[in-house]
């Protein structure tokens, strides 16, 4: 008997990947799979018909959040209890979507339960972290690009933190996460002012608001590549990040603290700046992950 649960993937110009996803998806007993396809020029559609999925091209980039939307709201994925978002590079580990499912039956204030993320070298993504206060957030960034174990950075990204066990945490990454769709209802699911980065984090604060528990569950894991669709279009998402991270700091600074928010702008522009000269210099990917604040 299939799992109530239904995946939800956004897709641009991931081909390769998608494949290897799919692929891991097929033994996880689901109730149904759409790939939501945000104008890719690669053959994806190939890919998705041939693993049985369904196939919604959107007809333009809507981003990562408007096109999980869309995604929920498709017919193979709307009578589902529970939705699993997943980035299209990854690699769901065997019995991982059953764990994460068991997980949510097991507590019913919880929202979203998070996987352990590990990169394709075998080390651990810090995928639960603390929602960034203004300290955090300033420091992290100010600091992290060169001294990636400053107290800020490690307090954020919760690096002294023991991951082999089940905890309840302020928000898991959104490559993958399994959401109770009568939570992500309540709160409308991503914000679609978020194009891409910090959706994950504002979802998560929302439901946190609204009553509801994250779950960070190592149980599960699943191995994710990191970047395959951001890097085809480096500084535009460069600049989307930062101006996400400005967006969320407006959304849930509040009181006395709202007067550094000029600051806090300020220090994303400069951020955003040194970070596209590093790139530029080094020719190299500037630093944009599939989570905020990498």
């Amino acid at each position: 008997m299939s799992l109530p649960v239904a995946a939800v993937i956004v897709n641009y110009n991931a081909r390769r990947h998608l494949e290897a996803l799919l692929a891991s998806l097929r033994g996880e007993d689901l109730a149904g799979v759409v790939v939501v396809d945000n104008g890719s020029l690669d053959g994806s559609r190939v890919a998705v018909e041939e693993a049985g999925a369904t196939w919604l091209a959107s007809g333009t980039n809507l981003g990562y959040g408007r096109a999980a939307n869309l995604g929920a709201r498709q017919p193979a994925a709307s009578g589902a209890e529970f939705l699993l978002v997943c980035n299209p590079d990854l690699v769901v580990g065997a019995g991982a979507v059953r764990t994460l499912y068991e997980t949510m039956q097991s507590c019913e204030q919880a929202a979203i339960v998070g996987p352990r993320i590990d990169n394709v070298d075998g080390t651990l993504y810090p995928s639960a972290r603390r929602f960034p206060d203004l300290v955090d957030a300033a420091g992290h960034g100010a600091l992290g690009m060169l001294a990636p174990r400053n107290r800020f950075t490690r307090r954020y990204r919760m690096l002294d933190w023991d991951h082999a066990g089940i905890s309840a945490v302020d928000w898991v990454s959104g490559a993958c996460f399994l959401a109770r769709r009568r939570a992500w209802d309540q709160v409308g699911g991503f914000d679609p002012a978020f194009f891409m980065y910090m959706e994950d984090v504002d979802l998560c604060w929302r439901l946190g608001r609204a009553g509801w528990q994250i779950l960070y569950q190592p149980a599960a894991s699943v191995m994710h590549t990191q970047g395959v669709s951001a890097d085809r279009r480096p500084y535009r998402m460069l600049a989307e990040h930062h101006r996400s991270m400005w967006r969320f700091a407006l959304r849930t600074t509040s009181g006395p603290r709202r007067a550094a928010l000029p600051l806090v702008g300020a220090g994303l522009a400069g951020r955003f700046a040194a970070t596209a000269l590093r790139r530029r210099l080094a020719g190299t990917n500037p630093g944009v992950s599939s989570g905020p604040l990498p």
